[in-house]
């Protein structure tokens, strides 16, 4: 779930962070796992002068737990409360607590490659060069084969 002003085609330095609620789902082949799938999208990033690649840090994600009748046998820990959705396909408000879990990394880095900027000229003469030539391929073609009633 991600909130909805999200625009996941704004490049990296006109966007603002945003939060992705994922709910998991119980693992079919164990009792006490749960499954989450998270999307990952890299934003554009400006081009580089030197070499072709940026570093992302993905941070650790919040793990929240929602107490109910489901889960009788856990306590619920008095930890810091957050509020969002109690479900994906229900907007109702619900506290969630906020787990403390041992992580595996401390933050995931990926490495994503950019474009150079020496070759900004040549990008934007062949992107103009290419819309020129298939706007007029569509003209011909709509001259050629339109019937236009007069």
């Amino acid at each position: 779930m991600v909130s909805e002003d999200f625009n996941i085609e704004a490049p990296n330095y006109l966007s603002k962070a945003s939060e992705v609620l994922i709910y998991a789902r119980q693992d079919s082949q164990c009792i006490d796992c749960f499954q989450a799938f998270l999307p990952v999208h890299y934003r554009y990033h400006r081009p580089h002068s030197e070499d072709g690649e940026t570093f992302i840090v993905v941070n650790n994600p919040d793990l929240l737990m929602y107490c109910d009748q489901e889960f009788p046998i856990l306590k619920c820990w008095a930890q810091s409360k957050v509020a969002a959705p109690c479900a994906l396909k229900n907007k109702d408000i619900c506290q969630w607590n906020n787990m403390k879990y041992k992580s595996v990394y401390k933050n995931v880095t990926l490495q994503v490659p950019v474009g150079l900027t020496i070759h900004t000229s040549l990008v934007c003469s062949v992107t103009l060069l290419i819309t020129i030539l298939c706007s007029t391929l569509i003209l011909l073609a709509v001259f050629k084969y339109g019937h236009f009633p007069l």
